[in-house]
């Protein structure tokens, strides 16, 4: 009876191993994959993603990105019609296998944080992001193969786990590189490249920055703030204007400010109002009443010279940085890259930007349609609202007329749009 059983179940093998023969199967493998494919799924876990020797490190990467033909900073997950800096740096970390694919759809598995949410055009020398990756070798030649040229990672540091880039942040140096056309006086100066800023004029225009500095309600300087709200009070550490320089024939002055953080849209506006002040669109009078409750009118400056700089992290490194197990935030050893990044993308971008789309000329064609006294208006009644509008109306389409070139073909359009603006108030 045991000899059935035994021969039974031979019987049963032998039919079992040549059915596996024929359908392919050889010891685990199957017959329809290369090899290069079954050592892959062997070092795969089942969720697909590759068994790592070294666990995930928490660190900081030092980036410097040109700004132009991007939406921002920020990857807006699940929209492809708006491609932004992190839609390439999230692919590159992904191909580069610092994270797994999974990662890059989802930030936050690897604990992603930016330092500054920069706008639509916006570039940066200094923006550093936090994050969680595998630390495999090469790590930076390897993102940055994977990477466009005008997206650069200059360097790397770890941190302590729980560090987040945007909380960790104590300060942030932007700066705005404009032509210096933009302060002739709109009466008497002349309105282009020929323009050079005067030492009296540089002199008036550090004065005004200086104004900015300290704590100052900005809710005129962003939108969808009000002046209620504790999160638009700034502190302002400092903003002055450098000597200018000439580049290619034209004058350009870089303006820089360092605040504890900054609003959505707020440098380019604290640039728009002083350009409108030392042009003569508006009185110095603007700035204290800008800080006030009333809604005053701030135009927002272009997007284009706005330069993310620097970002500090003092109060981390006087914690951590001399610990003896991490290093301090401090980029001295890529100072060289950083300046090498902005005079070969950073530079160039926004000066043949400016000659060829004359952004900063087209944006000062309209501060004449900006109303800096809009605070008076809303002063005093509906009525009289309406009468000071039309009482003014005819003297502002006059001015702006006086202001543009003879035959200039944008004369009609100017003031019909000045009108439509002014009636709808």
């Amino acid at each position: 009876m045991a000899g059935d059983v035994r021969a039974a179940a031979l019987v049963s093998a032998a039919l079992e191993q040549d059915r596996k023969a024929r359908s392919g199967w050889r010891g685990g493998a199957r017959a329809w994959e290369d090899p290069e494919q079954q050592a892959k799924k062997r070092r795969s876990g089942p969720d697909g993603e590759p068994h790592r020797k070294l666990p995930k490190r928490k660190i900081v990467l030092l980036m410097a990105y040109s700004g132009k033909g991007y939406h921002g900073m920020q990857r807006n997950v699940g929209s492809s019609q708006f491609k932004t800096i992190e839609d390439d740096l999230v692919s590159a970390l992904v191909q580069s296998g610092c994270i797994p694919e999974n990662h890059g759809e989802d930030m936050r598995k690897m604990s992603f944080q930016r330092c500054a949410r920069t706008d639509k055009g916006v570039s940066a020398a200094g923006q550093v992001v936090s994050l969680k990756v595998w630390l495999i070798d090469d790590i930076l030649e390897k993102i940055n193969s994977h990477l466009p040229p005008h997206i650069r990672i200059l360097g790397l540091k770890r941190v302590t786990g729980g560090f987040n880039s945007k909380n960790k942040c104590d300060a942030r140096t932007y700066f705005y590189m404009l032509p210096t056309f933009a302060f002739a006086h709109k009466d008497h100066d002349v309105q282009d490249e020929s323009y050079r800023l005067s030492a009296e004029t540089l002199q008036r225009v550090n004065g005004l920055l200086a104004c900015y500095k300290g704590t100052h309600n900005f809710h005129n300087f962003t939108s969808q703030k009000g002046p209620q709200e504790a999160s638009a009070r700034r502190y302002i550490l400092d903003m002055f204007c450098e000597e200018p320089f000439v580049r290619e024939g034209m004058e350009f002055a870089v303006i820089k400010v360092k605040g504890q953080s900054f609003m959505t849209h707020q440098i380019r506006k604290m640039v728009g109002l002083l350009v409108a002040i030392v042009k003569g669109y508006a009185p110095e009078s603007v700035l204290e009443r800008s800080w006030g409750d009333a809604k005053v009118d701030v135009p927002k400056a272009p997007g284009l010279g706005l330069v993310l700089e620097r970002v500090h992290f003092e109060k981390y490194n006087q914690r951590f940085g001399n610990d003896g197990l991490h290093e301090p935030l401090d980029w001295t050893r890529e100072e060289a890259g950083v300046t090498a990044f902005k005079e070969q993308h950073i530079y160039p971008t926004i000066i043949s930007t400016e000659r060829h789309e004359r952004s900063m000329a087209q944006w000062l064609s309209t501060l004449p349609m900006h109303d800096f006294n809009a605070t008076a208006h809303m002063a005093v009644g509906a009525g009289t609202k309406v009468g000071a509008v039309a009482m003014g109306l005819e003297a502002r389409v006059r001015g702006l007329l006086q202001a543009l070139p003879l035959g200039s073909s944008a004369k009609l359009l100017t003031c019909c749009a000045l009108v439509l603006c002014l009636l709808c108030r």
